[in-house]
């Protein structure tokens, strides 16, 4: 059988029926060998840790891109994004550390490809793609933490968050591509 987590439950030793479902001390099912849980741990944790480089470099991207906004309104988003970052990076270091892992003190290359993009709307527009590509990465590892209430909770709000400012994001782009005076 193989786990949510997408290693083999019971290590191929006849573990009995009773034990899959349950957990045990560390977090993980008690169903899965020593050996398994270690590498589902590192797994979860090596996850972590880039979502939060990348939330690093995104928060980095977002305070650096305020001295180049094109108007208050892209000042605004962009420091709505920051502080979403910013605590996104809070939550994550928070459940590395429970999880008893080391949270990655390195910010995400993403930083200095985003910034090496002279335009400031091309660097919002690169920005945004950042974040959808958090989005896909939360909705590939939330199946694997449904039995960790906390993270779980933490992650579906970090995902929601991102799809309120990528919508925004979209929005406020998308006033830029109008043409000044649509009254003719």
């Amino acid at each position: 059988m193989i786990h949510a987590f997408g290693f083999p439950c019971g290590g191929g030793r006849g573990i009995s029926l009773p034990l899959i479902g349950r957990m045990s001390s560390d977090g993980f099912p008690a169903c899965c060998s020593g050996a398994g849980r270690m590498s589902a741990r590192d797994d979860l944790l090596a996850s972590l840790n880039e979502l939060l480089e990348a939330e690093r470099a995104g928060a980095r991207v977002a305070l650096d891109a305020l001295k180049d906004a094109v108007s208050p309104e892209a000042e605004h988003l962009l420091r709505d994004v920051r502080a979403d970052e910013s605590r996104w990076c809070a939550r994550l270091s928070h459940h590395i550390a429970r999880l008893e892992g080391q949270p990655s003190r390195q910010t995400g290359a993403f930083h200095g490809k985003a910034m090496a993009i002279a335009d400031p709307v091309a660097r919002l527009a690169f920005l945004n793609r950042g974040q959808a590509w958090v989005v896909r990465k939360l909705e590939a590892l939330m199946p694997g933490v449904a039995d960790d209430d906390a993270l779980r909770g933490d992650l579906q709000a970090m995902w929601d968050s991102y799809r309120v400012n990528i919508g925004r994001t979209e929005d406020f782009l998308a006033t830029l591509e109008q043409p000044a005076d649509q009254s003719k």
